[in-house]
């Protein structure tokens, strides 16, 4: 058995990045950056303003005031190309270019206006609500680094930068089988002895939150023929192929055997945690394979950790690891020495109240969770307070 680090350093030190492709920037969401996107221009492009008030010039508002100006014109939005007569006020508008010989505003509420005269009764500093060009992201500048992950806030800057496209690193193509006699689509008719498949919707949902491209194969039995066709196709037509069971030791786990027979070379497959134990990995070519054990919360948390940052790294996220936080346990946590331990938890006000059902069949534990909380291989245990390593959900 690996250890954990070991185990996921193993998959992660054979993945590259795929290729880079052009979206539209508006489809763009959850892609990752192929390039640093380097801005062509400056943000905002032109000096503006950020009240509705008047612009005016710091030097007509010497001495002491108040002070009373003809207003001269006035700039809206999306106007352009005038000039402030010296001695004058013009009338401006939020995000209206400011004319130029103009060089602060004051705001609408600081100002008395009658007719074709405002008054001032405060000078203004010099520069006041002018937002300056390029004060945001100066022309050349890298606005978002390669490995940035879009979001919503990402691509506004994005647009606003005029990029209409952005390079991003291809979707994982991933195939995901269930294997096992027992399973049964949720909602279809019972038969004796069989269970609704909660795995693929759960871990199909999982990877195509880490960004990939999935398509859910149809599920085989226990067979060793039927499941090598199955998977003689699938290693042709995907980045990453999920399996979910029959990679333990039990007579009908055939999953293992049928992807050695398919030219699949296993790096391993157990590694030292629990729940979760019985994971393989390996490839053939350019085809990357996780063998999931089939219990569902062994499998969701092995998915989680080693399946989404492998995901991860193929569309060359630079935070392809979720980063650990400390939490403080509600109530004492026992385990067996042997293996590094995950435990669900729910986090309430950074203390972390351990799940009553750890057993990884249990998916209400998962489901009832946002936080894993981890505990050492060689640990016995740790008392309520102590402050220990977890991992939120959302981050996974």
């Amino acid at each position: 058995m690996l250890d954990f680090e070991v185990a996921r350093a193993r998959i992660l030190e054979q993945a590259k990045p795929l290729a880079s492709e052009l979206v539209p920037t508006a489809d763009a969401d959850g892609r990752v950056l192929s390039q640093d996107l380097i801005s062509e221009v400056d943000l905002p492009p032109f000096d503006y303003s950020a009240m509705d008030g008047y612009a005016v010039r710091r030097a007509d508002l010497e001495g002491v005031g108040p002070w009373k100006l003809p207003v001269s014109t006035e700039q809206r939005a999306g106007d352009s190309g005038q000039r402030l007569a010296a001695g004058s006020a013009a009338r401006i508008f939020t995000g209206a270019p400011l004319l130029e010989g103009s060089d602060s505003i004051i705001m609408q509420e600081d100002a008395e206006r009658a007719g074709d005269l405002v008054t001032f009764h405060r000078a203004p500093p010099l520069g006041n609500h002018v937002r300056k060009r390029g004060e945001d992201l100066a022309r050349g500048t890298v606005a978002l680094s390669r490995g940035t992950r879009l979001n919503p806030f990402r691509i506004g800057l994005a647009a606003a930068l005029d990029r209409a496209e952005v390079p991003v690193f291809k979707r994982p193509r991933v195939l995901l089988l269930c294997t096992g006699d027992e399973l049964r689509d949720a909602g279809s008719a019972p038969r004796p002895g069989s269970i609704p498949d909660s795995n693929g919707p759960s871990l199909a949902a999982l990877a195509r939150r880490a960004g990939a491209d999935v398509r859910v194969l149809p599920r085989t039995g226990d067979d060793l023929a039927a499941t090598r066709a199955v998977l003689s196709r699938a290693l042709a037509e995907c980045d990453v192929l999920l399996t979910v069971g029959g990679v333990s030791v039990g007579d009908h786990d055939v999953v293992k055997s049928a992807l050695e027979a398919e030219g699949v070379r296993i790096d391993f497959w157990k590694v030292k945690i629990k729940p979760g134990k019985p994971l393989a990995f390996g490839r053939r070519g350019d085809t990357w394979v996780l063998g999931l054990p089939g219990n569902p919360v062994s499998a969701q948390l092995t998915l989680c950790l080693f399946g989404l940052p492998l995901l991860r790294t193929l569309q060359g996220d630079a935070s392809a690891i979720p980063v650990a936080i400390p939490v403080t346990l509600g109530a004492a946590l026992s385990q067996k020495p042997g293996r590094l331990g995950f435990y669900r938890a729910r986090l309430v006000e950074g203390v972390a109240h351990v799940h009553g059902n750890q057993a990884s069949g249990a998916p209400t534990s998962m489901a009832q969770a946002d936080v894993l909380v981890s505990l050492p291989a060689e640990s016995d245990g740790a008392q309520a307070g102590a402050t220990v390593s977890a991992l939120r959900l959302d981050d996974l």
